[in-house]
């Protein structure tokens, strides 16, 4: 059975070996060498590359380096590695001058994060150039030829199937085809002889109609011999990072895994919004400060803008945010924000660029109309609208709305019925498989999106 599911933990693994290999030796080296100073404690070495190497690595995961949705080039990705390892020098500097570290100096420091950042993004460079994705890939064979396995084949983004290769589509008795020709595979005799002699890793059903000619004692073959057997929703949404509509059905929601919320998960999501919105409105203060006096100068009062959204199990509540258009931006009625659109002042284009336009947002996280991370909570007359057309669309506001999201992160800003469809199968995602540890990754890689100014209109 080949070796799956690795090729983006690769750069990690790697990273993580160098930098501790380099770190344990190089403050020996350079206080020996360059400034002729005498050998640091072990101890004292052993702490710097932990914590070096510790900050390094989730400073460049916070950037999108190791993310199975990366779509950066070579020079990207190195540059994602270089930016997150001189991150981590400088706040290990930070923590060196608070503590015994501070032994070690300043230039120390400097020196050892140049060279480590040089490093990890050859490191990254070298992965990515000659390391090919097929070799890590699941080898996945398709039970089902019709609109369901379609959806598989229809993947064209890389991200989508960077986990996977499909080797062919076995057709299900009387199935129409709706894959390339091409790709149909027979599977003479047993299907778990086949399945063995092409090294299958994998079986997605994908059968539109499982009610007759349903293959359970040859499947059951495959699972009980150690192939994975897997249900195409479920691949979808594995491979995908969101939940494909168009394959659902009600079943899978009813009695899949995920959408739990016990009350120890809503009670711990409670106490860290409150805590980190505590911590980061003071933190915040002196920017939304400044950020009111240039709203203030350029287009007067009011400073902030509030508006109605729909959150938790449908109530309403009004979030809180900068103004960043004129005064009389909606006196036509709501409408969708589109790219450049001729409404938002000078100001306004700045502080969404950043989005510095959403800190305010905090003091509704303080209330707990909203979460730190969550679906983007949307109009009450967009919602209604959206609600009628789009299936499953209510089962958003199973959790609270969030300043960041999953969506947010995985697709740009939306501003049309379609964006709204696309944004909501991640939405859907997110709700299924929410947990703390969910939400740390969301707010990490929010780092990525904030930095290079993702999606902001």
């Amino acid at each position: 059975m080949r070796v799956f599911g690795v090729i983006w933990h690769l750069p990690l693994i790697v990273m993580a070996m160098c930098f501790v290999a380099v770190l344990w030796g190089a403050p020996y080296a350079i206080e020996a060498i360059v400034w002729g100073a005498g050998e640091l404690r072990d101890f004292l070495v052993f702490e710097f590359a932990v914590l070096f190497s510790t900050i390094g690595l989730a400073a460049t995961w916070a950037l999108g380096l190791f993310s199975r949705r990366q779509r950066a080039n070579i020079a990207g990705l190195g540059m994602r590695a270089f930016a997150g390892t001189l991150c981590a020098g400088l706040i290990t500097y930070l923590i060196s001058r608070m503590t015994s570290l501070g032994e070690m100096g300043g230039r120390t420091i400097l020196l050892i994060t140049l060279v480590a950042a040089v490093l990890s993004s050859l490191v990254v460079a070298v992965i990515s150039r000659f390391i090919g994705d097929d070799i890590f890939r699941r080898k996945v064979l398709v039970y089902g030829s019709g609109v369901r396995a379609g959806s598989i084949a229809a993947l064209r983004r890389r991200a989508d199937r960077r986990g996977f290769k499909v080797f062919g589509y076995v057709q299900a008795l009387d199935e129409e085809i709706e894959v390339a020709s091409d790709q149909i595979v027979t599977a003479p005799g047993s299907l778990l002889a086949y399945a063995r002699a092409q090294e299958i890793d994998e079986i997605v059903i994908a059968m539109d109609d499982r009610r007759r000619n349903f293959p359970v004692a040859e499947l059951l073959e495959c699972r009980l011999a150690g192939i994975e057997i897997t249900d195409v929703v479920t691949f979808l949404e594995r491979e995908t990072g969101k939940v494909h509509l168009e394959v659902l059905n009600p079943s899978w929601l009813i009695f899949g895994n995920g959408f739990r919320r016990d009350a120890l998960r809503r009670y711990s999501e409670r106490m860290f919004d409150f805590c980190a919105s505590l911590l980061l409105l003071v933190l915040a203060s002196p920017v939304m400060f400044l950020t009111a006096i240039a709203i203030a100068a350029e287009s007067g009062f009011p400073v902030f803008y509030r508006q109605e959204r729909v959150g938790f199990r449908g109530s309403v509540f009004n979030v809180i945010k900068f103004r960043s258009m004129r005064v009389d931006a909606e006196k036509n009625g709501a409408v969708w924000a589109t790219a450049g659109d001729a409404r938002v002042t000078r100001v306004g284009a700045v502080i969404r660029k950043l989005r510095i336009d959403e800190l305010p947002q905090i003091i509704n996280v303080l209330k707990g109309d909203m979460s730190f991370v969550g679906p983007r909570p949307e109009r009450p007359e967009f919602v209604a609208q959206l609600s009628e057309s789009i299936p499953y669309y209510s089962e958003r506001h199973w959790v609270k709305p969030g300043i960041t999201g999953w969506a947010q992160l995985c697709y740009p800003y939306g501003a049309s019925e379609r964006d709204a469809l696309e944004k909501l199968q991640f939405d859907l995602y997110y709700v299924k498989n929410h947990s703390l540890l969910f939400d740390f990754m969301v707010l990490a890689q929010t780092a990525e999106v904030v930095l290079l100014g993702k999606g902001a209109r």
